[in-house]
């Protein structure tokens, strides 16, 4: 599917005023005048009699049909409740009662009596109403009738109407909350939904411009601070507040923890991610310490404290449905006609509110499995596809193992991959000793009583993929026209884990998915319009998203993507964290020789780096005798240049790239270490996804550095003991790759010298 324009005809702007306001009804005419008024300029300005204060009223002949009534008379055209809802609307505005117009017009009264009997015909509501006819195949949240929601349900969710949680608000041209809001303990979720944003609002967010105006120690981390945007927002939260869960949410969480050994829940990491990801402000973590690295409890809490955000986010949602739609249902049970109010908007275009994004399925495994661990007991009588999901999602062996052990309720399942004896170094047995496949797409579902996987998007509450699956339904919808996405229109809480691994796929992707979220849908998907939150309708729906990104590492990738797609109105906050470096862990005694270059911009520097390197490096490699010249290379991008500049040359090379086939590989690597042929280029997602032990090294050249920080040492420790060399290109705009490498107060050195070589050994 193309790119949506937010005017899109089918989803026009309903006016709706604030609830908290005084002189509601007047300004809803007032506005409703505005909005109809012949004299209305295309580009929104308003007629100098109204601009003065003069009414409309009076004056106005013939209403032009706003965009709202245009949305409602095309919908209208396919689904006759929603045509009686415009007649319903029309009749309003004109003062007619309902005798009034049956009156004018006689074919109305057989109409309306038609609707009554085909009025949820075809309609798939987001969470339905009372007295939708129910699919027997399909399970879901909005199966679950007015009856099924018992007494003590419906008390529960009053309460937890009532929690308190960190609900600030910061100050980048944001306004508050109201008065009347902050008098109220609403939670985080009520605080950031609720707000209506204004155009002003809008304008200063679209310029994308941030500032971080506060830092925190980060809990944990010796050399590490949050820094954020606005109000500081981190602070000791009150035990006895349940943080913002829901209490049987909250409740079952700390019986998981107590289960595991656990002594204090409030210090614990697991809690404190959870605040921070309740603050519904995007989130940078890029120093989050993987579990394949020997980081299982740091991975591990975070994972928790993101998946009890996302099921906290989703049970909010639905109760506050359910509860709109008891009270709507009472009233109509007074008036047949009665359309709900503003107090009522509590819908998106489709249902799934929650997107994960992972880049393997044994990592998505492990994520589901915890899922439906801290999910509370009553809410997972069922989980279906299970047995589907496991052999999809895992290996052979984790199939076999399932039935011999029952994973205790408080530990973590990795995969059940350990290290065994290789020549690979462990993190890479545990990342890719389970199920490696990179593309996939899986909708997860919650009823009253059951977990259900593989359901189908339109009815989901969370969606878990990749983005090499994702990408693949997007082009797919552009392609054929009869396919779409717009199960990506009202994602509300985006998590990306593992981002410095998707970074090896191809971080274009990822990029792509995130600018398909949050359009408005080119059909619609049986939502009650009536019900859609107006930031929807506006096209504002990207501004409430959250997003939270975690990463072992930052790249200049990631903080683009943090910096330039993100942009929750409620702010932002990041890890800023000191490096060490990692030259101690290279065991050879050999020289490393950094030579900077220089480069005027980030547009240009891919072109000074190549040009050093043909003019300053190569010519000293040209002519040599011995061979066993490695260059390693961190871009496929760089690596085609290099390439074809050594074809150019006539030079004597090989090739070791993550595209290559295993005969191809094979037979470099005898060439190469039997000197005939003289060069190797050798790229960094060669090296993550195979982690070859390279034979024959003499002399090394780093034609770029490595992503990721471990490389460096396994790429100098594999030239060989005896007149070694190693020279390493690099330049300011290279700082954060340097930081990880050398240390942040050397590397700042580095760019800001006058001198352009350096040293370590």
């Amino acid at each position: 599917m193309g790119k949506q324009s937010a005017q899109n005809p089918r989803f026009g702007k309903r006016k709706i005023p604030n609830k908290f306001n005084t002189g509601r009804k007047t300004r809803r005419l007032e506005e409703e005048n505005v909005a109809h008024s012949p004299s209305s300029t295309s580009s929104g300005e308003l007629p100098k009699e109204e601009s003065n204060g003069v009414s409309s009223e009076d004056k106005m002949v013939y209403k032009e049909p706003s965009m709202y009534d245009k949305l409602l008379m095309t919908l209208g055209s396919s689904s006759k409740s929603v045509a009686a809802a415009y007649k319903q609307r029309k009749r309003q505005e004109e003062g007619l009662s309902d005798s009034e117009t049956d009156e004018d017009d006689g074919t109305e009264s057989s109409s309306d009596s038609d609707e009554e009997d085909d009025s949820e015909e075809g309609v798939d509501d987001e969470f339905p109403m009372k007295g939708k006819p129910k699919d027997p195949e399909i399970d879901g949240i909005e199966e679950q009738s007015e009856d099924a929601e018992t007494e003590d349900d419906l008390e529960t969710s009053d309460l937890d109407d009532q929690e308190s949680s960190d609900s600030g608000v910061h100050d980048l041209g944001i306004s508050r909350p109201s008065a009347v809001e902050a008098s109220m303990c609403l939670s985080s979720f009520d605080v950031h939904f609720g707000h209506k944003l204004t155009k002003a609002e809008v304008e200063n967010l679209s310029k994308k411009k941030w500032k971080y105006e506060w830092e925190v120690p980060a809990v944990g981390m010796s050399k590490g601070k949050w820094a954020g945007t606005g109000e500081c927002f981190i602070k000791d939260d009150n035990p006895n507040s349940g943080y913002g869960l829901k209490p049987k949410l909250y409740k079952h969480w700390l019986d998981v923890y107590n289960t595991s050994g656990g002594n204090n829940f409030h210090s614990s990491r697991q809690r404190l991610f959870f605040s921070l990801f309740n603050s519904y402000r995007d989130i940078l973590h890029c120093n989050k310490k993987p579990f394949y690295h020997r980081g299982s409890d740091e991975d591990a809490s975070a994972m928790d404290a993101y998946i009890m955000h996302c099921l906290n986010h989703v049970f909010r949602t639905r109760d506050l449905v359910m509860k709109n739609d008891a009270k709507v249902s009472k009233r109509q049970e007074t008036d047949d006609n009665e359309i709900p109010d503003d107090n009522f908007l509590d819908h998106g275009f489709t249902r799934p509110k929650v997107l994960i994004i992972l880049p393997i399925a044994s990592i998505a495994l492990r994520v589901v499995k915890r899922l439906i661990q801290l999910t509370p007991s009553a809410h997972k009588v069922n989980v279906e596809h299970m047995d589907r999901f496991s052999r999809e999602f895992g290996t052979e062996e984790d199939h076999d193992n399932e039935d011999e052990k029952e994973i205790p309720p408080g530990d973590h399942d990795y995969g059940n991959v350990k290290p065994h004896k290789s020549t690979k170094p462990g993190d890479f047995q545990v990342l890719f000793g389970g199920n490696s496949k990179d593309d996939f797409m899986v909708g997860i579902k919650f009823t009253k009583r059951s977990i259900k996987l593989y359901s189908d998007f339109y009815t989901s509450d969370m969606i878990v993929a990749s983005s090499v699956g994702l990408l693949k339904k997007i082009d797919e919808a552009k392609v054929n026209k009869e396919k779409d996405v717009d199960y990506l229109s009202s994602i509300e809480v985006l998590i990306v884990d593992h981002a410095d691994v998707i970074t090896m796929q191809n971080w274009n992707f990822l990029k792509s998915v995130v600018e398909q979220l949050n359009h408005i849908p080119s059909k619609q998907h049986g939502t009650d319009v009536m019900r859609i939150r107006q930031w929807y309708l506006d096209g504002y729906a990207s501004f409430y998203r959250q997003t939270i990104l975690l990463s072992y590492y930052s790249t200049p990738d990631i903080n683009s993507l943090f910096n330039k797609n993100c942009n929750n109105y409620h702010g932002k906050a990041k890890l800023v964290h000191e490096h060490k470096g990692v030259l101690p862990k290279v065991v050879l005694q050999v020289r490393q020789i950094y030579q900077r270059f220089d480069a005027d911009s980030i547009e240009h520097f891919d072109d000074a780096r190549f040009e050093y390197f043909t003019t300053k490096v190569f010519p000293k490699i040209k002519d040599s005798i011995e061979g066993g010249i490695m260059i390693f290379i961190s871009s496929y991008l760089e690596y085609v240049r290099v390439r074809n500049f050594l074809k150019s040359q006539s030079a004597s090379f090989c090739l070791l790239h993550e595209y290559a086939e295993q005969s191809d590989i094979s037979r470099a690597r005898v060439q190469f270490f039997e000197g005939k042929r003289k060069i190797m280029l050798y790229t960094e997602r060669s090296h993550f996804y195979h982690r070859y032990k390279i034979r024959g090294i003499q002399n090394l050249i780093i034609y770029s550095l490595p992503e990721r920080k471990e490389f460096y040492p396994e790429v100098v420790n594999m030239l060989d003991a005896h007149d070694m060399a190693c020279t390493v290109l690099f330049s300011h705009f290279d700082l954060l790759r340097l930081e990880r490498i050398v240390g942040m107060a050397p590397a700042k050195r580095m760019v800001t010298s006058k001198m352009s070589m350096f040293s370590f050994s």
